[in-house]
């Protein structure tokens, strides 16, 4: 998904950035998943994973090599990273649930999404309008997790972040958030990790 950034600090090479230039991935937000994946081992070998956003493919690439060749990765975004896998090249809200059920040859272990909108300057409309973006996600993560499957989205911080977090719980039975040394000092995101899908019931 396209971002978009006022601040210098955002565009200024890191540690991190440093790093993932020297580890061959194509942005420094891989960090991110990494922490996560250590303290959870959400991603295991086998497992069909979706992740949402997925250009330019970190996320993707270090996906892949958790769940092994065994593995398959479905990935949705407006343009295709150059990695093996299965892309679909097109908005997240233009994909439907029987598109990605398909291209996995069944339902995901592992939804990612590490989309953002472009920003809007200011911060509550940025943060509405994550949040939205996030909602969507998990929407979309309902109807084609596996029961016991995993959900791992990034917010930004406000007013309407601790209700996404409850309407996680309504659906995951173990609902966590993270924020990994990864994410800049000046922003606000930080990660939904959600764990234990319980499976939507036919009336949902």
């Amino acid at each position: 998904m396209a971002r978009g950034r006022n601040n210098n600090n955002y565009r200024r090479p890191d540690h991190y950035s440093q790093k993932a230039k020297a580890e061959g991935y194509a942005a420094r937000s891989v960090y991110k998943l990494q922490e996560i994946q250590e303290r959870t081992r959400i991603l295991k070998p086998g497992q069909h994973v979706v992740d949402l956003g997925c250009f330019p493919g970190s996320w993707s690439k270090y996906a892949l090599q958790q769940i092994g060749r065994k593995g398959r990765i479905v990935g949705v975004d407006l343009n295709e990273p150059e990695l093996p896998g299965v892309w679909i090249v097109r908005s997240v809200f233009d994909v439907t649930t029987e598109e990605l059920i398909e291209a996995l040859d069944g339902q995901a272990d592992v939804v990612l999404s590490d989309m953002a909108q472009k920003t809007m300057g200011t911060r509550m409309g940025d943060h509405y309008q994550q949040i939205e973006l996030a909602r969507f996600a998990m929407n979309l993560a309902s109807q084609i997790l596996k029961p016991g499957g995993s959900f791992v989205c990034k917010i930004f911080e406000g007013p309407d972040a601790q209700p996404l977090q409850q309407e996680a719980r309504l659906l995951f039975k173990r609902v966590k958030r993270m924020r990994p040394d990864a994410v800049r000092k000046e922003s606000r995101e930080w990660f939904l990790v959600a764990q234990d899908f319980k499976g939507l019931k036919k009336s949902d």
